[in-house]
């Protein structure tokens, strides 16, 4: 009765070795090889999902941080160009004299984003950001304190340097705090400060002005710093600086000549006239400038801005996108103000009020349009929201001196849902092409191409209606030619003259509409342009094990 069960224990013993089958190499090995294979896995399991933090949604409240500050300084741009005539009377100054508040600011910014970059790297970007944040703060302070016009100009250069960090420097932060799979999400709240704002300018700064006082488009912004550097410390992630090498002194000062002598010459062609010495010498030396920057980069080797990223064509094709649609919305921005005011007689808050909805437009289709990235890529709802844009452009060169605000601001946000659906997309996807260690080069790449487009769009823009608007006044002089078809305005010649220029000021209105219009068409077949170029956008999700694996071969 005992053998069975000794069979039975022995049989136990067979089957039991399966689990300690490592003691065969002998005694010792028996000891260190259980281990063997339960530890590799269980050590593995944990770090994996340790790795990206930010994907169990701690990185929200970071990004409303972030947003709101550079949502402060984008906004600064548009909200300073309603006080400019006001200045203008308080300073005692002329036209071209108080242009160069704005200019001056834009000048700045083409000088400062290039470096941007370098300084996130070397200092870290959450660093970086918190001392830019603080010196645009300083910086509108001192503005809102100007005595004179060269107090306003000096200051405001002194507050376009943070202002042109902010966003670069937010950028790069957004992509190291969010998960790969929600960065189409986490763009679309960026984009509220990179497109609404703008948008937004009109309304504040026209209120400001006619009901409260202009310096408060700058002391406005002293708080807001404040508390965001605070809300920064204490919810933003340190990143520490990596030591990127010496500083490119050469590729500085090329792209610094370059970015700077362009935008003068884009500035103040229309005022100097563009084929005067001053312009084209301006112009030679930036092109030169530019393109001796490109020989340097390539031979340094801790370039200032890698231009190794537009060797990665989806980035490339996205820098093209950004300067159609910048063009599109700068322009929206400059000239229908313009149409509100001049023509129509309406005052600066009043316009700014029909500007409104189609900010609001685009602050609710944004992060809408985020998701759709996430899910299909940004092909697709760039195609569709170039197309809307370029059908909405088209529709408004049909504007006249009647047109209803009703009509206006309905095209307005048919425009801007386009607008909306298709930027953030297209932006995305093109960061996206690029390594990660490359991020804040394509950042800084993308504010330097949306400033300058805007400005070169606007300045050509600019010069094609002066150039339509002589020509129709031409065509149109007969209206004026005899003194029959003037209607009186009384009796005498007094009366006579009254009618004349009665005349004569709604002639013109007509005529700057008229050409208005025409710059609306043009700039409809830069947006449809674009949607060809669209088309050849990625089209599906980010696979995030694909990603870097991806990018490390293009490299």
């Amino acid at each position: 009765m005992a053998t069975p069960a000794v069979e039975r224990g022995v049989q136990d013993l067979r089957t039991a070795p399966p689990r300690q089958a490592p003691p065969s190499p002998g005694p010792r090995g028996s000891v260190a090889a259980p281990p063997r294979p339960a530890a590799p896995p269980a050590p593995a399991a944990p770090q994996a999902p340790a790795a990206p933090p930010a994907a169990q949604g701690g990185w929200g409240l970071s990004l409303v941080v972030l947003v709101t500050g550079m949502f402060m300084s984008v906004l600064d741009i548009s909200i300073v160009n309603v006080a400019i005539p006001t200045m203008q009377n308080d300073f005692g100054v002329t036209t071209d004299e108080i242009q160069w508040v704005a200019t001056a600011y834009s000048l700045a910014l083409g000088v400062v984003v290039p470096v941007s970059a370098w300084c996130a790297d070397r200092f870290g970007p959450t660093r970086v950001y918190n001392i830019s944040l603080l010196g645009f703060a300083a910086g509108s302070a001192l503005c809102g304190l100007a005595w004179n016009l060269n107090s306003m100009i000096v200051f405001r250069v002194f507050q376009a340097i943070p202002g042109g960090v902010l966003p670069v420097v937010t950028l790069t932060i957004l992509y190291r705090i969010v998960p790969k799979e929600k960065i189409g999400a986490a763009m679309g709240m960026y984009g509220l400060g990179i497109i609404v704002a703008p948008a937004v300018g009109p309304t504040l700064g026209g209120y400001l002005v006619e009901y409260v006082d202009w310096r408060l488009i700058f002391f406005i912004n002293v708080p807001v710093g404040i508390l965001g550097t605070i809300a920064a410390i204490i919810v933003l992630k340190k990143f520490p600086g990596v030591d990127n090498g010496r500083f490119d002194v050469v590729g500085f000062l090329c792209i610094a000549t370059g970015l700077f002598t362009l935008l003068l010459a884009l500035t103040e062609g229309q005022d100097w006239g563009w084929t005067s010495y001053k312009v084209l010498i301006l112009i030679t030396v930036g092109v030169l400038s530019l393109a001796l920057f490109v020989v340097v980069e390539l031979e340094v080797e801790k370039p200032l801005l890698d231009v190794r990223v537009f060797r990665y064509w989806p980035f490339t094709n996205s820098l093209l996108l950004i300067s159609v649609l910048s063009v599109g919305l700068f322009s929206v921005l400059f000239y229908v103000p313009l149409f509100l005011q001049q023509a129509q007689g309406l005052g600066a808050f009043e316009a700014g009020l029909l500007l409104l909805p189609q900010a609001l437009v685009m602050a609710v289709c944004m992060p809408i349009a985020g998701r759709i990235y996430d899910r299909f890529g940004p092909r697709w709802p760039a195609v569709v929201g170039l197309s809307i844009n370029a059908w909405g452009t088209y529709q408004m060169h049909v504007l006249t001196l009647d047109a209803t605000h009703e009509h206006l601001v309905g095209l307005l946000c048919v425009r801007a849902f386009g607008m909306g659906l298709g930027m953030m997309p297209i932006m995305t996807g093109g960061i996206a092409s690029v390594p990660s260690a490359l991020v804040s080069r394509a950042s800084a790449f993308n504010n330097v191409v949306q400033r300058t487009s805007a400005a070169l769009g606007l300045s050509v823009l600019t010069a094609m209606l002066d150039r339509s608007q002589a020509q129709l006044s031409g065509d149109r002089g007969g209206m004026m030619t005899s003194a029959a078809s003037i209607p009186s305005m009384g009796p005498g010649p007094t009366g006579e003259m009254m009618g004349m220029y009665g005349v004569y000021h709604q002639t013109q209105q007509q005529v700057f509409v008229a050409a208005m219009d025409s710059l609306f068409i043009v700039t409809a077949i830069i947006t449809a342009v674009g949607v060809a170029l669209a088309c050849l956008l990625r089209s599906g999700p980010v696979r995030k094990p694909q990603g870097e694996a991806a990018h490390v071969e293009v490299g």
